[in-house]
Parts: C-alpha cells; sequence; structure tokens
C-alpha cells in the first residue's frame, strides 16, 4: 500500500484545521507546476514524467524559542515530519530544497540536515540569495548541490545571545558544537577541515566578526557546493538522481 504525504492548513472560513494529502488531487500536465501552495511555502511539481516535492527554506531557522511575528521564519517542527512523510510516500520520486537563509537555530538547522542526509530518495539543493550560517549544512546535505551566481554563503562561528557564564567550560561548549557542524559539512561537501577551519576564523572581511563571505563561484572553488546553476539546472539533476 502506498503511503501518503500529508499537508495541514486551516479553513479560512472557519478557521478549522483540515489535513490534505496533495497526491490525492489531480496531478498537473508534464511542464506545468501546480498552483497549491501550501502554508510552509512547499508544492509537488511533475517534471519529465516523475513527481518532485519543493521546500524553501526561508528567512531564519526557529528553534526552541518562538521567533517575533514580524519575522519570516523556517520551522523545525513543520519541516522535520514533512520530511519524513516525503521519504514514505511511495509516489514521490525526489526532493527539491531550495534555500534563501540569514541562519538560526544551530541544533534546529542542523537536525533538518540530518534528516535530508539520511534520505533514500533523490536530493538537491539550490541557494537563492543566500545559504548563511547553519544554511550551509542544510545546503550540503543534499545528493547534489547547487548555488546561484548572484548567491552568497557566509561561513562564521557559533554565536549566541542573552546572558553567558564567562567561564572555561562556557568557550569549549561552543567549540564542541562547532565542531560537530564542521564535521557535518565537510562529511557532506568537498572542502578540507583545515581550510574550512581558516575560512571560519578569518579576520579580514567582516568588520564586526570573524569569517567569510563566499559568492557562488567561490563556494564551489572551495568545496561548499558542487555547482553554479539555477533552478532548471537543479531540476535537471534531481532528474538524473535515480
Amino acid at each position: 500500500m502506498s503511503r501518503k504525504l500529508m499537508t495541514r492548513g486551516m479553513l479560512p472560513e472557519t478557521g478549522d484545521e483540515f489535513v490534505k494529502n496533495p497526491c490525492e488531487e489531480p496531478l498537473p500536465e508534464q511542464g506545468e507546476e501546480q498552483d497549491r501552495f501550501s502554508d510552509l511555502g512547499a508544492v509537488l511539481v511533475k517534471h519529465r514524467g516523475r513527481l518532485m516535492y519543493c521546500l524553501t527554506i526561508i528567512g531564519q531557522v526557529e528553534g526552541h524559542t518562538v521567533l517575533p511575528p514580524g519575522n519570516k521564519t523556517t520551522k523545525y517542527e513543520h519541516v522535520i515530519p514533512l520530511l519524513v512523510s516525503v521519504e514514505e510516500d511511495d509516489r514521490v520520486d525526489g526532493l527539491l530544497v531550495m534555500i534563501n537563509t540569514v541562519g538560526g537555530d544551530v541544533e534546529a538547522g542542523l537536525a533538518i540536515a540530518e534528516v535530508i542526509a539520511g534520505m533514500k530518495k533523490p536530493t538537491v539543493s539550490i541557494v537563492l540569495g543566500g545559504g548563511h550560517s547553519i544554511g550551509i549544512p542544510l545546503a550540503v546535505a543534499a545528493k547534489k548541490s547547487f548555488i546561484a551566481k548572484s548567491a552568497s554563503m557566509t561561513i562564521h562561528p557559533v554565536r549566541t545571545t542573552g546572558l553567558t557564564v564567562g567561564v572555561a567550560q562556557t568557550f569549549a561548549y561552543f567549540q564542541r558544537m562547532q565542531d560537530r557542524i564542521t564535521e557535518f559539512i565537510v562529511e557532506n561537501s568537498t572542502i578540507d577541515y583545515s581550510r574550512y577551519n581558516e575560512l571560519l576564523l578569518n579576520t579580514g572581511q567582516l568588520a564586526m566578526d570573524v569569517g567569510t563571505i563566499l559568492d557562488g563561484e567561490e563556494a564551489v572553488d572551495e568545496g561548499l557546493i558542487d555547482a553554479v546553476g539555477t533552478i532548471s539546472d537543479a531540476l535537471d539533476a534531481l532528474e538524473m538522481l535515480k
């Protein structure tokens, strides 16, 4: 029996919650995009006879703390179950992840990246605009990664806001967290561990911080991203990853 991908929403007339299954709705003709976006910014598209799930990761990745209403966010409690549904739905042939994020919660972003990296179905990511901070693990987690020529990626160490206890244990904890992120990036891309740390601790680019900003071609040259490309290139690559 085919497993089904479910999407939640709200009825505009009554405000009641409902659950729908996009896979049971009529699919578009080949070459046409579906005009049914969910509140998560995701859509099912049919590309060359194959059904692809397109997911956007935008704004700030929200973690355990709810961000102010004015912030555009990607909520990990929504994305992780959705990714599991995509993996388990027999009708979905692949996943396209479109990224334009400033970063956000480290553990939430890394959790999403781990789910993407562990999927058996074909996965392709493309960075559009920016894939900064924790957006880097999200970009490299896919089996094939692209970046727009005009996009950029900012590499910097783990940062925190609010009260910090200024003791050696705190800084050791930050270092362990950064090592988790760096190891994931190195394992899922072709960049060298020592080279990534050089970019991470660069003091020559950011006026108020340490780190490095890479544009699209530089990200490819450094081995973070596989290729510079467009959304069409990403869809073609997804179709080839059978």
